[in-house]
């Protein structure tokens, strides 16, 4: 199957709608991906790029179905990577004297991966160019590190083609080759994947790139790439997006991620997201369970964020293990400009927590005090938990907020036996909502207990039948055994309800 791209350049690729997984299982594939081959016929025929190996025979048989392999005057490998070189071996197995074209790098990632050193290979250098009839050339650039040493671009003059290999490209597999076919919001979704999970570590490589690309004047008509759609409108756009992603890219987003033994860890993240939202409720707020959400969603939230906040409970004196990977992985993709700070619930030490900031500050962040509670947060750490989330929302605020002076934020260090603590809490925190008791009109003079965790509320009217507290109780002859039927936390954390 082909697929007409302009003139005389067809798509002969390969989509992939079952893949999950890619750079081993590192990355996360969740729309399929396409390898993009291209097949161009002027004077001279020429072959860019192949397929993933899996892929080998029926990439051949495709070929073989639109053209004599013999007449292909030469290959161009962009990137030897196998899911772009991948069908190399095959193919010269059927026209082993062909040229192939490619960086003086890719020839020992080719051999490496082919293990064949008899090809005919042609190495190019950026500008370096060559006459395929017509009236038309392919001029080369080198692009080193986006992503791999051996990486190049191809230009096609007359038609203003770039096949730009990995760069502008995301996995994405669609019965529709073009940008302007498919849904935009999940194509630009897929693009931020990629580039924050991918190509962020060569952003400084990325910019210097484009800048000379766009320095040799050349127009842009349609940019080709190795996977996912083919820019034909607009092609400048997804350019403009990458100098915008490489340059310390950051929205007023805030991502939250943490794990944890017994939902300690995630007790505190829940009260610090609500803190940062009623301070700032314009930020963006994303949670995430490492344990159970999508790694690489993870990764492309604290690509978008200002800044981030890592929890973990502690484990052997030290941090949960996915967490660990999660940092590793965080400085290795080295993020630039966004702020951090840690958390976390421990027992007889708290190692996790001092090791997080240790690493988060290694790792380029600037870090922000931590947070520690001692075994399950009560009342009184949950509103700490709180405020330091307030606290964080005032010191990273991309805006002046009001009443903005930030309060030093103390090391909770929670006692085992946790006494009530009074505590007025500003009335902007207390945000009823549907669904819960509080859905209900309440008087002027109701004597309504709101949870401050939770936001349940307390009728006196009502009782709790669930803990055989009768209709009529006023709040102060609630028993002391008394816990909040949806966080299931104590008396100590409700205040009086204003409505």
């Amino acid at each position: 199957m082909t697929i007409h791209v302009k003139n005389n350049i067809h798509w002969v690729g390969q989509r992939d709608w079952e893949v999950q997984d890619f750079h081993g299982t590192e990355y996360k594939i969740t729309k399929g991906t396409s390898y993009n081959s291209y097949l161009i016929r002027e004077e001279k025929t020429v072959l860019i790029d192949t397929v993933d190996h899996r892929f080998s025979q029926q990439f051949i048989q495709n070929l073989e179905m639109e053209i004599d392999l013999k007449s292909i005057d030469f290959i161009v490998i962009n990137h030897a990577e196998e899911d772009h070189s991948g069908a190399l071996s095959a193919l010269m197995e059927k026209i082993p004297t062909t040229p192939i074209y490619c960086t003086e790098a890719a020839i020992d990632s080719i051999v490496g991966h082919h293990h064949h050193p008899e090809w005919d290979f042609k190495t190019v250098k950026t500008g370096d160019n060559i006459d395929i009839g017509n009236g038309k050339q392919l001029v080369f650039v080198e692009a080193p590190m986006l992503h791999w040493p051996d990486s190049m671009m191809t230009y096609l003059t007359g038609d203003a083609v770039l096949f730009s290999n990995d760069a502008f490209g995301q996995h994405y597999c669609d019965e529709r080759l073009f940008n302007d076919e498919v849904d935009q919001n999940e194509l630009m979704e897929q693009c931020l994947r990629y580039y924050s999970n991918i190509l962020t570590p060569f952003s400084s490589l990325v910019t210097a790139k484009i800048k000379e690309v766009l320095s040799f004047n050349l127009p842009v008509d349609m940019i080709a790439t190795s996977h996912g759609i083919v820019w034909r409108d607009n092609p400048v756009q997804i350019i403009e997006q990458y100098l915008e992603w490489a340059g310390d890219y950051q929205e007023d987003r805030i991502t939250i991620f943490y794990d944890s033994m017994s939902n300690n860890t995630r007790m505190m993240a829940d009260a610090i997201a609500q803190g940062i939202h009623d301070v700032d409720p314009g930020v963006a707020v994303k949670v995430f369970n490492v344990s159970k959400h999508d790694k690489n969603e993870i990764l492309a939230n604290v690509f978008r964020s200002k800044g981030i906040l890592v929890g973990s409970s502690t484990m052997n004196n030290v941090m949960m293990p996915k967490i660990a990977g999660m940092l590793e992985e965080i400085t290795g993709l080295r993020f630039k400009a966004k702020k951090a700070a840690a958390f976390g619930s421990y027992g007889w030490n708290g190692g996790a927590v001092d090791r997080i900031h240790a690493r988060l500050t290694d790792a380029g962040f600037e870090t922000a005090v931590s947070l520690k509670a001692k075994w399950r947060p009560d009342g009184k750490a949950m509103r700490e938990c709180r405020e330091h989330g307030q606290n964080i929302a005032k010191l990273w605020a991309k805006k002046t907020l009001l009443n903005s002076v930030v309060a030093p934020v103390p090391v909770v260090e929670q006692p085992q036996v946790s006494q009530p603590v009074e505590q007025v809490v500003p009335d902007a925190v207390v945000n009823v909502q549907p669904g819960t008791q509080s859905a209900q009109a309440h008087s002027a003079d109701c004597q309504c207990m709101v949870c401050t965790v939770c936001n349940w509320v307390y009728d006196p009217a009502k009782g709790e039948p669930n803990q055989d507290i009768e209709p009529g109780t006023v709040w102060s002859d609630v028993p002391d055994y008394f816990l909040c039927p949806e966080c299931h936390l104590g008396k100590d954390v409700f205040v009086e309800y204003k409505g």
